[in-house]
């Protein structure tokens, strides 16, 4: 692991009027920008061809003598292959250039964690050791990390022979890297159809299957609680809650919108559906649930501290499930921006609107955190 003494020598050396801000252009790299360019930073997306348009085109920022007057994305660096961006070159183009780096969900899935941890000598705003924590099956994953904090995620079943309700089987899709090839069963039976359906179909497979997470299905809606957590902060709470949001799936949305007569007619193909992220969207939740969510994130914070110095630094999401007693279940974690943040851009996010008095989405924290640690010289208290 890289050190964080040598994460801070290298942006002790760096230009404090001149900060960029980048990322990798997927996930939520729109936000992390629109967020810079609003706090008065520069900001730098790397790029794979033929996935650039987005960031090199359509986004890209126009300036008229400094002043910004469309757009968010001020340079792209376009690769072939996102690995490019760890050759020795480019990390130094990005040290030479100020680059105050933010992880996101397809840094860890297209750049390998070992090599994140060991060779990318490019300060990250966040925690680095944390993003290794995401991945289920490491021996301190989120689930590791979740019991150390005594916090309530669903139930693992470890032997499918065991179902007897309904239970969501969590596993790698086969074909499509980054998504999901989940699937839900309610006993044995059902379980061991629907797997030898999608192994058929080669949305799984029997290795992915041996693998694979079998938790009990919380009945309930879905919110992710996006969080941010400042270590410059002495004077208020550390804690932020920014806003809430839930998300849109396919083929998951598809089946839910026709009735349950239609669904039973749906061919060997369209009858189990995928649960691939394709958008989201904002929403709030009961007053009267609040401090429960806080509650979460002081337990989740005060473990990061514990068990992965420094701990949590900046965003993070707790992916949560409410059941019918209004209690909530942490089903997934990500510790670092969440993939939801951008549906808050350019609005923010409802709860960090009120706390801050203008629009304040994950982004535009993230920066304000950077603007505040440049101001007061701290840059090495917000970087791993």
């Amino acid at each position: 692991m890289i050190s964080r003494e040598d994460i801070a020598k290298v942006v002790s050396g760096y230009d404090p009027k001149d900060i960029r801000i980048g990322s990798i252009a997927s996930h939520s790299a729109l936000d992390v920008a629109d967020g810079a360019v609003e706090e008065g930073f520069r900001t730098v997306l790397y790029c794979q061809k033929g996935r650039d348009k987005t960031y090199s085109r359509y986004f890209k920022a126009k300036r008229d003598g400094g002043r910004l007057v469309r757009g968010m994305v001020d340079e792209c660096v376009v690769y072939d292959r996102f690995e490019r961006m760890m050759e020795a070159k480019e990390q130094e183009r990005m040290r030479s250039s100020n680059v105050l780096f933010v992880p996101n969900r397809s840094f860890t899935s297209y750049i390998e964690l070992d090599r994140i941890e060991n060779e990318f000598k490019v300060p990250l705003v966040g925690s680095r050791n944390l993003l290794r924590s995401e991945e289920r099956g490491e021996d301190r994953d989120y689930y590791w990390l979740l019991e150390k904090a005594k916090l309530p995620y669903p139930e693992r079943i470890k032997n499918p022979e065991n179902i007897d309700s309904l239970v969501v089987v969590k596993l790698h899709h086969a074909k499509k890297k980054l998504e999901r090839g989940f699937f839900t069963a309610a006993s044995y039976e059902e379980f061991k159809e629907k797997s030898a359906l999608l192994i058929k179909q080669g949305v799984i497979t029997e290795g992915l299957l041996k693998e694979a997470r079998i938790e009990r299905y919380i009945i309930g809606p879905v919110f992710n609680l996006d969080f941010f957590y400042s270590p410059l902060e002495e004077e208020h709470e550390k804690i932020e809650l920014l806003g809430v949001d839930w998300r849109f799936e396919t083929s998951l949305d598809g089946h839910v919108r026709i009735p349950a007569v239609q669904q039973m007619t749906l061919n060997e193909k369209q009858r189990i559906p995928e649960y691939t992220v394709c958008g989201h969207n904002s929403a709030t939740i009961r007053e009267s649930l609040l401090e429960k969510a806080f509650d979460l994130a002081e337990k989740y914070v005060k473990a990061t501290q514990e068990h992965y110095k420094p701990g949590i630094v900046g965003p993070f999401c707790l992916q949560t499930c409410l059941d019918k007693d209004t209690n909530f279940y942490i089903y997934d974690v990500a510790p670092r921006v969440g993939g939801g943040t951008n549906v808050h851009m350019a609005v923010g996010h409802p709860y960090g609107n009120s706390l801050w008095r203008r629009s304040v989405s994950t982004g535009r924290r993230l920066a304000m955190e950077v603007r505040r640690a440049v101001d007061e010289e701290r840059l090495d208290e917000i970087v791993t």
